[in-house]
């Protein structure tokens, strides 16, 4: 049988893989069927084979084949869609000479599956390829990791640049990601620039500017473009125009296009019914609602949600319930529309009750439960005297919540009136304590749980250390470390081998912290080394930083802060050549600092910048703001370092 014919066979069971594996051998020139071989590992990624595939792989190193392009890229795309990401780039690093085709297989297993993070990664080292072209499927893989991961306009706008100087920008299925792309990154401006200038547009196109709109909060842009619509709207047209309607209540333009989805025969799937229904129920038509909602044969948690949401807004919290009950088996998502309902409408005795029988059914409460749930606590306060906080997943979650906002005293008081404590309520009251460098406190309750016999994890003592690193407290620390088998039951981690390294590094006792790594009972991590590489940086200990830093080139070599940091430590010291070293096998190795965010929120919503940000308006005030307390930590006799520009140097 030839390989063409034998790849026809459905490849379902053991008989037909072997027939392949007995066809692939070598032809009569004594070379490789290459064709047959990459049309066989495509079967086993269409059709998930993940053992017949790498038993295909394993015949390479039989006959010493390196994987090429061609064969490399099908071997990427077969680990990606199996769910091996560190099988497939270990194939794709050992491709020689890379073309577009074998980045292109990497990228969109990355995006596949939804490590976005990584996908822009890479692009970052592919466009410093000058021997391999940015094509279109690179450009619309890039811009749905950016579209995925709501990222700000800069980046997008990084990427529009590559579509024009690649002369993509007449490219449909380019055009149409960028749109989306700019819409996610909350800049509809420039998507509808971006539309307006398009040579051609198809369903998508303007699916992608008026669904844009729509969750952009421009409702009545998008029912505007609906109406300027060319084509014949789908159920994504549909449904993007239907949340505009119920957003902004406009229940007569909702029927009309409703009215539009029935006159043209358009099928009705789930989407598009959860779509319409969520329309009636937002803009109070609940009676017709609930009469498209009975005629579902098929119904999801988004369907039952908008109706609970429906009915709670305007007050029917016993309909609401009556739907509730119906669901076999509620999503947490279910159960935050029902108790966020409750909170609307003043039920708060039947709250912490839903949050207990939540719980009880195996969900576990999220940020928006405990949203939703603390105003009912301010309630029962008043009503009881300030009693004691019952739901200990729900206190737990305020506790952290608090401390993470700064709101220690009232991390603290719910701790207080939490009348069971577990070892999860402890370990988040010492955490808080713990973050804001209160380390007597957080030892104090640390010892006030083992006095009580509650058993620390290594999550606990992972808090309490970071509390004695912070406060310099070594001889604690020991104790605490030490003390891990006999009284805790427990063996040290990576994580409890970093805290010591860093309270030992944060003393200045960086020797001490080399002897403890080198001790260690397990092979030290990067976050190990980097803990004692932040403090060669803080004392100034050249020759102990490049020692760390071999260690860490070695162990990450695409972590930009250990270059950044070294070459820093360097300079600071007048040794220049090397750190003109370290700053060139930097950029040698294709690597750049991206530079980091920070995010602020104020009364006029989330504010992001970056280091010596100007473009925000009232940059003047801030500059001079932080100069004013800049000069004051400076005659308070503070030494401020000059490092700041040596980073951004970097890019």
């Amino acid at each position: 049988m030839r390989i063409s014919n034998l790849l026809a066979l459905p490849l379902t069971n053991q008989t037909h893989f072997a027939a392949i594996r007995q066809t692939l051998r070598h032809n009569h020139h004594g070379g490789v069927d290459i064709a047959a071989y990459g049309a066989a590992i495509q079967r086993c990624a269409d059709r998930r084979l993940l053992r017949q595939g790498k038993q295909l792989h394993a015949r390479f190193f039989l006959f010493s084949i390196t994987p090429n392009n061609f064969l490399g890229s099908k071997l990427v795309t077969f680990y990606a869609k199996c769910n091996l990401m560190h099988h497939a780039r270990k194939v794709f690093d050992e491709i020689p000479s890379k073309n577009s085709f074998s980045w292109n297989a990497m990228l969109m297993g990355y995006s596949f599956n939804g490590m976005f993070h990584k996908t822009l990664d890479l692009f970052y080292t592919f466009s410093f390829t000058h021997t391999v072209c940015i094509d279109n499927f690179t450009i619309s893989c890039v811009l749905k990791a950016l579209s995925s991961l709501f990222c700000s306009s800069n980046s997008a706008k990084e990427v529009h640049c590559f579509v024009i100087r690649g002369g993509l920008d007449r490219d449909l299925f380019v055009m149409n990601a960028l749109v989306t792309c700019y819409s996610r990154c909350d800049q509809v401006v420039l998507a509808r620039k971006v539309f307006d200038g398009m040579p051609e547009r198809d369903t998508v196109s303007w699916n992608s500017m008026i669904s844009g709109y729509s969750q952009g909060g421009f409702y009545e842009e998008c029912k505007r473009l609906y109406l300027e619509m060319l084509g014949v709207p789908d159920a994504a047209t549909v449904a993007s125009v239907m949340q505009a309607c119920g957003q902004s209540g406009d229940l007569v333009f909702g029927m009309e296009v409703h009215q539009m989805v029935n006159d043209s025969g358009m099928e009705m799937d789930m989407l598009l019914c959860n779509a319409v229904i969520a329309m009636y129920a937002k803009c109070g038509s609940l009676d017709y609602a609930q009469e498209l909602f009975d005629e579902m044969s098929e119904k999801d948690e988004v369907t039952y949600g908008s109706m609970i949401s429906g009915y709670m807004v305007y007050g029917f919290v016993d309909k609401a319930m009556a739907v509730f009950r119906e669901m076999a088996r509620p999503t947490l998502s279910n159960w935050n529309a029902v108790i966020s309902g409750m909170v609307q409408n003043n039920q708060y005795e039947r709250v912490l009750d839903l949050v207990q029988e939540m719980q009880a059914s195996g969900s576990r409460p999220n940020a928006v439960t405990l949203a939703s749930v603390l105003p009912s606590f301010s309630y029962f306060s008043n009503l009881r005297g300030g009693n004691y906080v019952q739901n200990i997943y729900v206190a737990t979650a305020i506790i952290d919540t608090y401390g993470k906002l700064g709101f220690i005293h009232g991390a603290q008081k719910v701790f207080d009136q939490s009348q069971s404590r577990s070892l999860i309520i402890w370990t988040a009251v010492i955490t808080a304590y713990a973050a804001h460098g209160d380390a007597s406190l957080a030892l104090g309750l640390y010892a006030r749980m083992l006095d009580e016999g509650i058993k620390p994890d290594p999550v606990t003592i992972t808090a309490v250390l970071t509390a004695c690193a912070h406060s310099g407290l070594v001889d604690e620390a020991w104790d605490i470390f030490n003390s891990m088998p006999s009284n805790c039951g427990i063996q040290p981690l990576m994580e409890q081998y970093a805290c010591m390294v860093s309270v030992l590094s944060r003393a200045g006792k960086l020797s001490e912290a080399a002897d403890f790594i080198s001790k260690m009972a397990i092979k030290p991590s990067a976050k190990v080394w980097g803990a004692l590489l932040h403090g060669a940086s803080v004392y100034g200990d050249v020759e102990m930083g490049k020692f760390v830093c071999d260690h860490l080139f070695e162990i990450e070599p695409e972590n930009t802060g250990n270059y950044i940091i070294m070459a820093n430590l360097y300079s600071r010291y007048g040794r220049w050549e090397e750190a003109d070293d370290v700053r060139e096998k930097l950029k040698g190795i294709g690597l750049q600092k991206i530079r980091g965010s920070s995010w602020i929120e104020t009364s006029r919503g989330l504010i992001s910048f970056i280091a010596k940000d100007v473009s925000n308006e009232r940059s003047d005030e801030i500059y001079a703001l932080l100069e004013g307390l800049l000069s004051l930590m400076r005659e308070e006799g503070y030494a401020l370092r000059d490092e700041l520009d040596s980073e951004t140097s970097f890019g």
